[in-house]
């Protein structure tokens, strides 16, 4: 562990640093009581020589250190000075003077370093505070920006709402009539009538835009709690047969991976936001490719996967496909997704998706289920 090779590594470099200061004593040591009392000269160099361990003491161990060894070396040179130099040469005032001077130096030397070591431990506490500082302004910028981003997309679907508000009254009446004048045409008709079966298209295709409409409107509108018990299998095998018809166009085929399980759920905004996602996919493969839609059960959520082998989204546009009125497409309203992630998420779920260039794109949807 990191912590244990730190505390081994100081160990071993103070176990270091004590080996050289007891082995510069214990030499100077040797030489004084190995040098004849009549050399005086070399003795004036063999106590001086004395301040060496002295100060790496005071350096490296602080005071407390500097002061131990000024004192082992007193301890030691102590008997030399009293019994061999004082009674050869009768300098013990200077002799004395020296031992103070040890102790001396060893205490401010000892002192320095101590307020060094105290200054650049201050200072590392200073780094370490000012990058947590940094580290959460970093946090805080992040979300604010997130924020601002969640901001920007309330207000533009804001405008989306009040756009369709206008958009469903005037749409509503013509739609409306419409439908009335297919009914009108279709009264007394037979049923092998051709005018019949145009009749009946155009009735269905008149509610089917109603319906997109609703659901186009349902980007500002809460869902109703209305649930129903569906099969993945039924649900994804209606999807495959709306989105064959584009799909063969495109050249694409539709691959379903879904398994039999029964849900309980809100069917038309999940079929809807399928739907979109779905028609997303084969307009990303003009060239044609796979469409893969995948769903299975995992205890009390849906997990839903729709794949297209497409050239995939650039990193810098996937933070902004859900945001209204973005598109990177020339023909594209830039409101597709952005409706369906709103589906989605009036449903309790969740939209993320993946992308990687020329390989293609995965949206996955999690949906809780109640039964």
């Amino acid at each position: 562990m990191p912590s244990e090779k730190i505390t081994s590594s100081t160990f071993s470099s103070r176990s270091l640093q004590l080996t050289v200061v007891v082995g510069l004593i214990l030499l100077v040591t040797v030489l004084h009581y190995l040098t004849s009392t009549l050399h005086a000269p070399f003795h004036d160099i063999y106590r001086r020589l004395y301040y060496l361990p002295i100060v790496l003491g005071g350096v490296w161990f602080g005071l407390r250190g500097g002061l131990l060894v000024a004192v082992g070396v007193s301890v030691l040179y102590l008997p030399h000075m009293l019994w061999q130099l004082v009674p050869a040469h009768g300098n013990l005032l200077e002799q004395i003077l020296e031992l103070l001077l040890y102790h001396l130096v060893g205490a401010v030397t000892g002192v320095l370093s101590q307020r060094e070591r105290t200054q650049q431990q201050l200072y590392r506490q200073t780094a370490e505070r000012l990058e947590r500082s940094y580290r959460q302004l970093r946090q805080q910028a992040d979300e604010l920006l997130a924020a601002e981003m969640g901001l920007r997309r309330q207000e533009r679907l804001s405008t989306l709402g009040e756009m369709s508000a206008g958009l469903a009254h005037e749409i509503r009446n013509p739609l409306g009539s419409i439908r009335m004048a297919a009914e009108v045409v279709t009264e007394g008709l037979s049923n092998n009538d051709p005018r019949y079966e145009f009749g009946q298209i155009l009735q269905k295709e008149a509610q089917r835009l109603n319906n997109v409409l609703e659901e186009f409107l349902g980007v500002i509108r809460e869902p109703l709690e209305e649930t129903e018990e569906v099969s993945l299998a039924k649900l994804f095998a209606e999807l495959q047969l709306q989105l064959s018809a584009e799909a063969n166009k495109h050249g694409v085929t539709i691959s379903l991976d879904v398994d039999d399980s029964r849900v309980c759920l809100v069917l038309a905004p999940l079929k809807q936001a399928l739907l979109n996602l779905g028609q997303n996919a084969l307009q990303a493969m003009p060239g044609g490719g796979i469409l893969t839609m995948a769903a299975r059960r995992v205890e009390d959520q849906i997990e839903i996967q729709v794949t297209d082998t497409g050239e995939g989204i650039a990193a810098g546009d996937l933070e902004q496909i859900f945001v209204p009125f973005y598109t990177t497409r020339n023909e594209g309203t830039g409101l597709g997704l952005a409706i369906t992630q709103r589906l989605i998420q009036r449903l309790g779920g969740k939209l993320q998706v993946a992308s990687e260039a020329g390989v293609g794109t995965t949206f996955n949807v999690c949906l809780p289920c109640k039964k």
